[in-house]
This record gives C-alpha cells, sequence and structure tokens, in this order.
C-alpha cells in the first residue's frame, strides 16, 4: 500500500503539472493536448482521489490535494458545457406551413481517411438524408466510394486530398457562391459557401478541418485558421453557422476567442460536451466536431450521431433561415 502511495503522488503531480503548463500561451502540440482531454482527466483523477483516501502514508493527502487540484481546473474550464451552467442558445420551435421551407438540415462528416468502411457512411448518410453534407478527409477513393450518395445532389464540389484534408461539399439547396480558401496552408482548405433558400435570407456556411495538435505540428497555424475562418466570411453576411473537426475543443482560448471575436453562439454551452472523438469510447471521449451559428439563423435541433464506423461521431443540425 505505501508503494501505491507513492505511485499515486508522482502521478498526481506528472498530472497537476500537465493542467498548470496548460494554461500557459504555449502552442506547444504536448501542451495543447492537454486541452483536448480536459473531461476525461478529469474522470481520471477522481477515480485516483478516491483510491488515494484509502492509501496508507503521511503524504496521502498531497496526493489527494493534487487531484483534488487537476479535478478543479479541469471542471472550471468545461464548466460552461455542462448541463448545469446556462445555455447560450436557445432552441428554436420547428416552423408549421410555408415557414418550413426556410428550414434545412446540415451533417458534417470526418470520414477518417484511412478508413475503408465506406459503405457504413454511405448507409448513414442516406438514412439522415440531410439537405447540406461537408466531408472531410477525404481522397480520391473516398469521393469515388461516395458518388453514389452524392449523385442525390444537384451541387457537389470535390476536393480530394492524398492526406487527410480533402474534403466534399454537397447540397441541394440553391447557392449563390461556393469558395474553398487556404487560409493558412495549402492542404487544410476551408470551405465557405452561401445558401440562398426560397423566401429566407441568406445564409453562409463555413466547413472547416484545420491540422491537429501533433509531434511536428505545434498550433500556431490551426489556432490561425480556426479564428481566420470565423472573424470575417467573404459575404460579410449576418446569418452563418459553422460545422466540422475543429482538431480543438470548444473550452480552448482558440475556439473560444473564435466564438467571441465573430459572433457566435454555441449550442453545446449549457447542455453538455457531446463528444465526437474517438467514436468507440464516447463516455470518455472528446467534442473536436463543433457546429455554431450567428445572426437570425436558428436552431431548431441537433446531435452526435451514431458511430458510422469512422474514428469521428458525425454531427447533424436542424436550421430555419430568418425571412428575406
Amino acid at each position: 500500500m505505501r508503494m501505491l502511495g507513492s505511485l499515486l503522488l508522482v502521478v498526481a503531480f506528472l498530472l497537476l503539472a500537465a493542467v498548470l503548463v496548460s494554461l500557459s500561451s504555449s502552442d506547444m502540440w504536448f501542451i495543447r493536448t492537454v486541452d483536448l482531454i480536459r473531461e476525461p482527466m478529469a474522470y481520471c483523477a477522481a477515480v485516483l482521489l478516491v483510491v488515494a483516501l484509502f492509501a496508507k502514508g503521511a503524504r496521502r493527502w498531497l496526493t489527494v490535494g493534487a487531484l483534488a487540484l487537476v479535478i478543479a481546473i479541469n471542471v472550471a474550464r468545461i464548466w460552461p458545457y455542462s448541463a448545469l451552467a446556462g445555455t447560450q442558445l436557445a432552441l428554436a420551435e420547428q416552423p408549421a406551413g410555408p415557414l418550413g421551407a426556410r428550414c434545412f438540415t446540415a451533417m458534417a462528416v470526418n470520414v477518417k481517411v484511412k478508413n475503408t468502411g465506406y459503405g457504413d457512411v454511405a448507409a448513414q448518410v442516406r438514412r439522415i438524408d440531410p439537405d447540406v453534407l461537408f466531408l472531410m478527409e477525404t481522397d480520391a477513393k473516398w469521393v469515388a466510394e461516395m458518388e453514389p450518395v452524392l449523385a442525390n445532389y444537384p451541387q457537389v464540389h470535390r476536393h480530394p486530398q492524398p492526406h487527410a484534408f480533402g474534403l466534399v461539399f454537397a447540397t441541394r439547396l440553391p447557392t449563390s457562391k461556393v469558395n474553398i480558401v487556404e487560409n493558412t496552408h495549402r492542404d487544410t482548405p476551408t470551405l465557405y459557401a452561401t445558401l440562398q433558400l426560397a423566401g429566407a435570407a441568406p445564409v453562409e456556411f463555413i466547413g472547416l478541418h484545420p491540422k491537429p495538435p501533433l509531434p511536428d505540428w505545434n498550433t500556431e497555424e490551426r489556432d490561425q485558421n480556426i479564428v481566420n475562418a470565423g472573424r470575417q466570411t467573404p459575404d460579410r453576411l449576418p446569418n452563418a453557422f459553422v460545422m466540422g473537426d475543429f482538431n480543438d475543443v470548444p473550452w480552448s482560448r482558440t475556439t473560444t476567442k473564435f466564438r467571441e471575436t465573430g459572433a457566435w453562439r454555441d449550442p453545446r454551452i449549457g447542455r453538455g460536451t457531446y463528444p465526437t472523438f474517438p467514436s468507440d469510447y464516447r463516455a470518455f471521449g472528446w467534442p473536436l466536431d463543433q457546429l455554431m451559428l450567428k445572426g437570425d439563423l436558428d436552431l431548431t435541433g441537433f446531435e452526435v450521431l451514431p458511430d458510422n464506423g469512422s474514428d469521428h461521431r458525425a454531427m447533424l443540425a436542424r436550421l430555419c433561415a430568418p425571412a428575406a
């Protein structure tokens, strides 16, 4: 038991050091990664704290104190995304009658470029049948395998890439403009589309998938990509929504800056974290895939969809554009 107590003390202080360093302004990948795992880290620290209470040794209270601080810091950062906090965005009621023509669904799917379960993803898209579809990590093979699904959409924009940052945008809604912009780096494009529903004000869509924090990939470019994407849309329309794999969590300083500088509203605030990655460990996952909107655009519902064989779960939003 004394050896266990010593081991717990070392682990507790390693966790505390990681959490404290993560509060710095560094963009080093291994520091910023801590932001992604705050929720599962808090769960693990809580389990270790309970174990530490039964460990022997005079230093167990140091262990308990360190773990309690780890939990407190992480919970404080995640708190706005708990069901106990106040919501930022009220869900609107689905309008009846002719107003329903101004409503539509949008689905964002990171398919995982190395995933060969093409049929599972295609079946989910067919079942949901969204009006707007945004696919990420699509290489030429993924685009080819999804063609039977894409054939159901009158407008399709394909931008395959051989690694992990290709994209496909498909919609049955009228569009007046579709742009693919290299905000920070040539192989991490951002998609902008202006949707024009009959009788409704135009709405801009942003599809985003920047690089993750990994060895040799610090987050300076990712952070710049995220913030630039939402600061000013090409048409500067007041009504817009963004979806995609940010490779970042909503409580990080980067996505918080994105939200605040662009006046975006996050439906997760006050409702829960809605983890999307990894898809097969949802209870201990974290929310890398985002949905936000601004202006007079209404959200009538949103959800994280069941596992489709990718390492990310897809997100679905039900939105209504304001009258023109």
